[in-house]
């Protein structure tokens, strides 16, 4: 957990970076600039900067929490996503339904409620720090699950190796001798 949050925080930081990288020749505009002002995405995007840090540091609070306190979390976070179906919401759902060692972790689910949010960073131009984390956390959430597959698929084929051998030790010792 503290290494996918340490990813997460050195992804963001490097998302800051590049978002706050000015060119120092910018090439000439083709067409003429919108008519919206720059301030706009500027403050959707610090806004959404400022949403992941905290997202980030709820998570880490929560994770520290007594099992009870976590599931009051659990029960705010789904309440306040009922009434808000937002961005923030979701993730913050996600964040802690993907919490491991809880009881109530559910990575399917986070990863539902992620998909519409790291699905929209794939048709906005450019993503917002908000849909980038969302991305990235869709990712690794698909990752665990995969991995979560493979290893019981993997116990299903140990099972079955192991019946097959019991089956070669019995009827080698029910052959006469």
């Amino acid at each position: 957990m503290i290494r996918i949050l340490a990813i997460l925080c050195c992804v963001w930081a490097l998302a800051g970076c590049a978002a706050s990288f000015t060119p120092r020749a910018a090439p000439a505009p083709s067409a003429p600039a919108p008519s919206v002002p720059p301030s706009v995405p500027e403050s959707r995007e610090s806004r959404d900067s400022r949403q992941v840090i905290e997202l980030i540091a709820y998570i880490q609070r929560v994770a520290a929490l007594q099992a009870e306190e976590q599931q009051r979390e659990l029960n705010a976070s789904a309440q306040m996503l009922s009434k808000d179906r937002g961005a923030y919401g979701r993730v913050r759902l996600a964040l802690l339904l993907a919490l491991p060692g809880t009881a109530f972790n559910d990575d399917v689910r986070a990863a539902g409620l992620l998909e519409s949010v790291a699905g929209a960073a794939a048709s906005e131009s450019p993503p917002g720090p908000m849909q980038q984390f969302a991305g990235l956390l869709h990712a690794q959430i698909g990752e665990r699950l995969r991995e979560q597959r493979r290893t019981a698929q993997l116990k299903e084929q140990l099972e079955a190796l192991k019946a097959v051998e019991r089956n070669i030790i019995e009827r080698e010792q029910a052959r006469p001798r």
